[in-house]
C-alpha cells in the first residue's frame, strides 16, 4: 500500500485548534490508516493507506477531524512520490542554507493555468521564491514574517489551499515516508 504525508493547515498554532498528536494518530488509525507516525506537534504525519487520489484522503482526513475532535482544518495529502519531486526540485540548495527559513508552500491542488499566469505569485518575491509542482519555493533569509506573503497571495487568487512548511520539515517528513 503506498505511503502518503499529511499536512494539516493551523493544527496547534496559537491557542485554536489544538489536537495532540497521540489523538491524531488514534484518529488516522481509527479511520484506516497503518503505520501512522506524526512529526513535531503541528500536524504533520505520515501514513500507509489505499491507493486513492491525494484529495480523497485529503476530503477524508478533515471530515474525520470534523466529526470525532470537532476541528475545521483544511489537510493537503502528498504522495511519497510527490513529496520527493517536492523535495528533490528544490531551487536554492547553494544559498538557502538554513532549513527553518527555507520554505515550502504546498497547494492542495494544482491551479488553473490561467489564473497562475494571471496572478503568478513568483512575482511578489522573484529574487526568492520559485514555483515547482504543487509547491511554491521559497528562501526566506529574515525569516517568513519578514518576506513577501506568497503563499497568502496564492491562496487567495489562485484559489487553492495553501500550507507552509519549512525545509527541515520537508525533508524529515520525506525521509519518515521513506523517500531515501
Amino acid at each position: 500500500m503506498p505511503r502518503y504525508a499529511i499536512l494539516l493547515r493551523g493544527i496547534n498554532v496559537g491557542k485554536a485548534k489544538r489536537v495532540a498528536m497521540a489523538d491524531l494518530r488514534e484518529l488516522l488509525a481509527a479511520i484506516g490508516y497503518a503505520d501512522v507516525r506524526t512529526h513535531l506537534n503541528s500536524g504533520n504525519a505520515v501514513l500507509t493507506g489505499a491507493g486513492a487520489e491525494p484529495a480523497t484522503h485529503a476530503a477524508r482526513i478533515e471530515s474525520a477531524l470534523a466529526e470525532r475532535l470537532g476541528l475545521d482544518s483544511r489537510c493537503v495529502v502528498l504522495t511519497a512520490e510527490h513529496l520527493r519531486v517536492i523535495v528533490d526540485g528544490h531551487p536554492f540548495p547553494d544559498v538557502a542554507t538554513n532549513g527553518s527559513r527555507m520554505m515550502a508552500h504546498v497547494l492542495a491542488a494544482a491551479p488553473d493555468a490561467a489564473v497562475l499566469a494571471a496572478h503568478d505569485p513568483v512575482a511578489l518575491d522573484p529574487d526568492r521564491a520559485r514555483l515547482g509542482d504543487r509547491v511554491i519555493y521559497q528562501w526566506c533569509p529574515d525569516g517568513l514574517l519578514a518576506a513577501p506573503p506568497v503563499g497568502t497571495f496564492a491562496e487567495k487568487r489562485l484559489g487553492v489551499a495553501v500550507t507552509a512548511r519549512n525545509w527541515n520539515t520537508i525533508t524529515k517528513l520525506d525521509d519518515l515516508v521513506g523517500g531515501r
